[in-house]
């Protein structure tokens, strides 16, 4: 089979395992059930913005062209820092878009990935942004109404936990007993800022997630599609956004949002 298209960030279903798609153009592909088989990626050189797609010689924030980049909502700093959004204030590159993406109940979470990190996300994103990092267990520790709130939230929290995960740490075979995250959302609770004690989420429930890894990679080595234009590999896992090889390389779809390619397998 021999499939051809821009590529966008896979999406994912917490099924017992989690269940990949890979967006393709027009094309969805169940990425679970090319696992254990050889699959060769070849990109042509062109990357359209994933948000108006027109050719862009360069993908910034991880798929779009540098006019989009400076005007689209989903692009706002905010986005990765969510204390800077200021939504609640009627501050916003679009009011409509902060109406169901800022003005919506978020959650400040704890996970585990590489080691035990704050987050924070749209109360609708759960799991799929815990999957999406690579999470193997998550916790919820704050709900705020309003993203603002769980970014103040998270920022309190850094000075006990990382806000980032170490990717290749999180590609490793790694595992967490529910006891780290129940101790570290304890921790947390002792440290929690007054002000915002009434957002605090007093349910300790921990979400298992299962990826669909065969072989973790032994010493982790990453594929840039601007460097490597065209491979073919076994593929043998996948997690995070991740898909994993035989030869312990891997490669980041999510980086590579807009790339036009080919793939056959």
């Amino acid at each position: 089979m021999k499939l051809s298209g821009n590529l966008f960030k896979m999406h994912v279903e917490n099924m017992q395992t989690v269940q990949y798609t890979l967006k393709l153009g027009d094309n969805k592909i169940l990425m679970n059930g090319l696992i254990g088989k050889t699959i060769r990626l070849k990109y042509d050189g062109v990357i359209n913005c994933i948000h108006c797609g027109r050719k862009t010689k360069t993908s910034f924030s991880q798929g779009f062209c540098y006019p989009c980049f400076t005007s689209v909502p989903e692009a706002d700093p905010a986005v990765v820092k969510p204390e800077l959004d200021l939504a609640h204030e009627g501050i916003s590159r679009d009011m409509e878009w902060a109406k169901t993406h800022s003005l919506v109940d978020h959650y400040v979470y704890l996970a585990f990935s590489s080691n035990v990190k704050v987050g924070v996300t749209r109360c609708t994103q759960v799991p799929t942004r815990w999957i999406d990092q690579g999470a193997i267990k998550a916790v919820v520790l704050a709900k705020t109404p309003y993203r603002n709130l769980a970014g103040q939230i998270e920022v309190a929290m850094k000075d006990l936990f990382a806000d980032k995960t170490n990717w290749r740490k999180m590609l490793s075979n790694i595992s967490c007993d529910d006891e780290v995250l129940l101790n570290a959302k304890d921790e947390a609770l002792e440290n929690f800022p007054a002000e915002f004690e009434e957002y605090y989420f007093d349910d300790d429930t921990i979400t298992l997630i299962n990826f669909p890894v065969e072989k973790y990679p032994e010493k982790v080595k990453s594929i840039n599609l601007d460097k490597l234009p065209e491979f073919e590999k076994m593929l043998v896992g996948i997690k995070g956004q991740y898909l994993i090889f035989d030869d312990n390389y891997v490669i980041n779809i999510r980086k590579h949002n807009g790339y036009f390619v080919e793939l056959e397998w």
